[in-house]
């Protein structure tokens, strides 16, 4: 069926919104994008964009240029601080269920590439722009739809939706993250994660010798670390871990390290009042450790984008959003925290998802609600 043309103002320039931006203007809609920075940011180091959201990127025209600045891993292996391999995990089995392949990128770059799709459709970012919780009930007036696309922690679509503060819940660990070069030859196709008593560091090889790293452990949230103090506290915590570690640390880029005291939220009620609606972080933030937080963000764009094709009924619309959607994200956001708990507060054990669900099982998860 035909729909009309409608007016989308959407609140942060992050892969969630950016992403929806682009599928809504292919489609005719006219959009608007309001971010409260100076420019594109491109915090974090790099994410891995599972079968699921690669199905995505294919949506979004951009498959190919990704895996050109990407890398493709074959395998996770899991190690033990002594650098003993306790389990492997073969990507390319479950990449070969899914139909898409598995693609490691650095954030930057997958911005970078967001954003210069955004320009060859002629959509600007308005920049600068901190919308409030009131300017978003004015902007319900103005347009079709506003979308809260605006993150985690201070998400003021959230605070407009919402009359009781939805607070973020902390994990008990901070994530430091960098990303780092090696030279050609070191890396091994494959995502490496060292584990021992509380703590974790983690390797994911993208390509060109550029990797990005995670050194996590338990940790009580405090915000007086600066980056270099950051800095020494994994050299301190890592010494004596394995090479691949070491080589980490002594090869990072020092700009790109940075502390994150990690928080979700839980799962909500609803995501949507009247014609405002939050979508990726902002409506169902996970943790690290469930591997699907850009994944999500991007499902949330296509499936949007969809229904927005579907029908002008926008409150059917943002409901069969909600329905179509809230189930995956409330299981990516626990498996997350049982990935954390088992990581920080139990005795290290193998959590490849090769222990825990078969390649068959991981594929119809990731690919649930996808066609």
């Amino acid at each position: 069926m035909m729909t009309r043309t409608k007016r989308i103002a959407i609140i942060g320039a992050g892969i969630a919104g950016m992403s929806l931006a682009i599928l809504a203007t292919r489609q005719g809609h006219q959009v608007s994008m309001f971010e409260r920075g100076s420019n594109v940011l491109s915090m974090g180091a790099g994410l891995t964009l599972w079968p699921n959201a690669m199905f995505v990127m294919k949506k979004l025209g951009l498959d190919k240029k990704v895996m050109k600045v990407g890398g493709t891993p074959r395998m996770m292996r899991q190690f033990d601080q002594h650098g003993l391999l306790q389990s492997e995990f073969d990507i390319l089995t479950v990449n070969s269920l899914c139909g898409f392949p598995s693609v490691t990128v650095l954030r930057r770059e997958l911005m970078s590439l967001l954003a210069g799709a955004l320009e060859s459709l002629n959509r600007g970012i308005k920049f600068n722009c901190a919308i409030t919780a009131a300017d978003v009930m004015k902007l319900s007036h103005k347009f079709d739809l506003v979308v809260g696309a605006d993150g985690r922690m201070n998400s003021v679509v959230r605070r407009a939706l919402y009359t009781e503060k939805v607070t973020a819940r902390y994990h008990g660990f901070v994530n430091v993250i960098g990303i780092a070069r090696q030279r050609k030859g070191i890396l091994k196709n494959a995502i490496d994660d060292f584990r021992g008593q509380g703590e974790r560091f983690g390797i994911v090889p993208v390509n060109d010798g550029w990797c990005y790293w995670a050194g996590a452990w338990s940790a009580s949230a405090d915000n007086e670390h600066s980056p270099a103090n950051w800095g020494d506290e994994l050299h301190r915590r890592f010494r004596n871990w394995p090479d691949p570690v070491q080589n980490m640390l002594l090869s990072c880029e020092s700009s790109s390290v940075n502390g994150i005291f990690v928080h979700d939220i839980d799962p909500l009620p609803f995501w949507h009042q009247g014609n405002v609606l939050m979508i990726g972080d902002a409506a169902h933030a996970s943790l690290p450790t469930s591997g699907q937080g850009a994944c999500q963000a991007l499902e949330d764009a296509w499936h949007l984008a969809r229904l927005l094709n579907e029908t002008d009924d926008m409150e059917s619309a943002l409901q069969a959003f909600y329905q179509h959607r809230h189930i995956k994200t409330s299981a990516a956001q626990l498996v997350g925290r049982q990935f954390a708990k088992k990581i920080f507060y139990e005795q290290p054990e193998p959590l490849l998802p090769a222990s825990t669900i078969s390649a068959a099982e991981l594929s119809k998860f990731w690919m649930q609600g996808l066609t």
